[in-house]
C-alpha cells in the first residue's frame, strides 16, 4: 500500500514487484478481490484505532499513578494527540497509495521520538537530556507497532521500522550533540566511584549509553522485520486462495459443482491429450434470426441470458461439462474431463430436462405476449479428443473430433425431420442405467428414423427422433 513511498528507503526486489504485480491482476481478473482486500484493510484499520484508544486510555490512566504532579498533563495533552493521528488514519486509510496515510504514519513516530527525548517543560525539576533515556519509554514504540501490524501491509511495517530506527537514530545525535548537560553531576559520580569507571559511567546522568540506545533500536527493528515477515506470509496466503477461487469460478463456469470438487483436488485435472468415448449434446433455438430481427438489442440479449440460463442449469443438474455457449445455442458434452457409466443417460436426461424448461418458460411467455420458444436438440456418442488447444498465451480445454461434427449435423436435422430431438443409435446403445420410470417413458417416445446422410460426413448413420413436432 505504501510501494512508492518504502521504495525510498530501500531497494524492492524482483520478488516484490512479482507479487505486487501478481496482485494487482489478480484484482483486475477478480473484482471481488479487490472488495476482499478493501474490506480486510478497513477491518484492519479500524481495529488498530480501537486497540490504540484502549491502549491510550489504559496509559493515561497508569500515567498519574506512575508519576504523581500536574506536570503530568502535557502528556495526557500528548496521548490526546496520538488519538487524534488515529482518528485521522481511519479517515485517510485505503487500499492502494496514500500519501496522507504516510504522513500521519510518520506523524505518529515523529511525536513518539519528541515525547521520548523531550523532557517535560512544565516540569519543576531540571536534569541533563540523556536522563530521558533511562526512563525506558522507548518501550511505547512496541505499541505503535504492534497497532500497524493490524492496519499495515508488510512493506509498511518495514518502514515502519526503517523510519523509527533513522528517528531514534537522529535523536540520539542531537541529545548528544546539542542537548543540555550538567558537566558537574559527571565529576560527582566519578568522584563518589573512582575505583569503578564503569559503573560510573552508567550511573552519569549525562552518559546517553550509546551502547544500549543501538540495542533498544536494533531489536526493535528485529521485531518490526519479522512481524513484516508474518505479514508478507498472510498476503501470500489470501493472493493464493484469491487464485484457488478464481480458477474454481472458472471451472464452475463449464463444469458442474460435483465436478468442480472433485477437480479442485487434483493437481493436473485436465490431464493429457487424450481419445475417450463421450455424449455431445448440440441445442439451438429455432427461427433466432428472425426473432433478432423483430425485437431490440436489449430484448434478444435478455431472451439469450434466460435461455442460456435454462439449458446452463439442465447441463450442470445432469453431470454435464457446459462447452461453450453458441450465440442461440450451447455445446455440452457428458464424460468430460472424465468419463462415467452414465454419460449416455445423463444426456437424455439433460435433454428432457431442457426440452421441459422450455416448455414452462414458454407458458410464461405467452402469457407476457411474447413469442414462444422452438428448442432443437442433437446428441452423438463416440470417442473424442480432449485437451488444450491454442497459443503459448492462452489455452483453452476443447472437445474435438467427429462426434461433435455428428451431433452439430444431428441437430441441424431436426428441422427437415420435424422433430425436437435427435439422438445417433450409438447413443442409445452407450445407455447402460435407465431406471427412472419417467426417463424410460421418456426413451420410449423414441422413434426411428432410419439410417440417414449426414451433411459433410461419408456414409449414413442411423438416427432416432423424438415423437411430435418441432413447432
Amino acid at each position: 500500500m505504501a510501494d512508492n513511498a518504502i521504495s525510498r528507503f530501500m531497494r524492492i526486489p524482483v520478488s516484490v514487484r512479482d507479487a505486487r504485480e501478481r496482485q494487482e491482476k489478480l484484482a483486475a481478473a477478480n473484482p471481488h478481490l479487490m472488495d476482499a482486500l478493501t474490506n480486510n484493510k478497513r477491518q484492519g484499520q479500524r481495529l488498530a484505532v480501537y486497540a490504540r484508544w484502549v491502549a491510550l486510555a489504559v496509559i493515561a490512566m497508569l500515567l498519574p499513578i506512575v508519576n504523581f504532579d500536574w506536570s503530568v498533563i502535557y502528556y495526557e495533552v500528548i496521548l490526546l494527540g496520538f488519538a487524534l493521528i488515529g482518528w485521522a488514519q481511519l479517515k485517510a486509510g485505503t487500499v492502494g497509495l496514500s500519501r496522507w496515510e504516510l504522513f500521519l504514519l510518520f506523524c505518529d513516530l515523529a511525536l513518539m521520538t519528541v515525547t521520548i527525548l523531550v523532557p517535560n517543560p512544565f516540569s519543576e525539576e531540571q536534569f541533563p537530556d540523556a536522563m530521558q533515556y533511562r526512563l525506558g519509554n522507548f518501550i511505547y514504540f512496541f505499541v505503535l507497532l504492534a497497532a500497524a501490524t493490524l492496519a499495515y501491509s508488510w512493506r509498511t511495517i518495514i518502514a515502519f521500522g526503517t523510519w523509527t530506527f533513522a528517528l531514534w537514530i537522529t535523536g540520539m545525535l542531537v541529545v548528544g550533540f546539542f542537548g543540555r548537560q550538567i558537566p558537574q553531576l559527571s565529576q560527582q559520580i566519578k568522584a563518589a566511584l573512582p575505583e569503578f569507571p564503569m559503573l560510573a559511567g552508567f550511573f552519569d546522568p549525562n552518559n546517553i549509553l550509546i551502547g544500549f540506545r543501538i540495542q533498544e533500536i536494533v531489536v526493535f527493528v528485529i521485531v518490526a522485520a519479522i512481524l513484516a515477515l508474518n505479514g508478507w506470509r498472510n498476503n501470500e496466503l489470501l493472493l493464493k486462495q484469491a487464485e484457488a477461487t478464481r480458477e474454481r469460478e472458472n471451472l464452475a463456469r463449464h463444469f458442474p459443482p460435483n465436478i468442480v470438487d472433485q477437480m479442485a483436488d487434483q493437481d493436473d485435472p485436465f490431464g493429457q491429450v487424450r481419445s475417450q468415448s463421450v455424449a455431445v449434446l448440440f441445442a439451438d433455438i429455432v427461427g433466432f434470426t428472425h426473432m433478432a430481427e423483430q425485437n431490440t438489442p436489449e430484448r434478444v440479449v435478455g431472451l439469450l441470458r434466460q435461455f442460456h440460463g435454462l439449458l446452463e442449469a439442465a447441463v450442470f443438474n445432469n453431470n454435464g461439462t457446459l462447452d461453450k455457449f453458441l450465440g442461440d445455442g450451447v455445446m455440452a458434452t457428458f464424460g468430460t474431463p472424465r468419463a462415467g457409466p452414465d454419460d449416455a443417460a445423463n444426456a437424455i436426461r439433460c435433454a428432457h430436462e431442457m426440452l421441459s424448461a422450455i416448455e414452462t418458460w414458454n407458458i410464461q411467455r405467452v402469457e407476457q405476449g411474447e413469442e414462444a420458444i422452438n428448442l432443437s436438440i442433437g446428441i452423438h456418442f463416440g470417442a473424442v479428443v480432449l485437451g488444450d488447444i491454442g497459443s503459448s498465451r492462452r489455452l483453452e480445454f476443447a472437445t474435438l473430433g467427429d462426434t461433435v461434427n455428428v451431433a452439430s449435423r444431428l441437430e441441424a436435422l431436426t428441422r427437415s425431420l420435424d422433430t425436437r430431438l435427435i439422438v445417433s443409435n450409438e447413443l442409445i446403445n452407450a445407455v447402460d442405467n435407465y431406471s427412472d420410470q419417467e426417463q424410460k417413458q421418456f426413451l420410449s417416445s423414441f422413434q426411428s428414423a432410419g439410417r440417414q446422410s449426414i451433411r459433410g460426413r461419408s456414409g449414413e448413420i442411423e438416427i432416432w427422433k423424438l415423437a411430435g413436432s418441432l413447432h
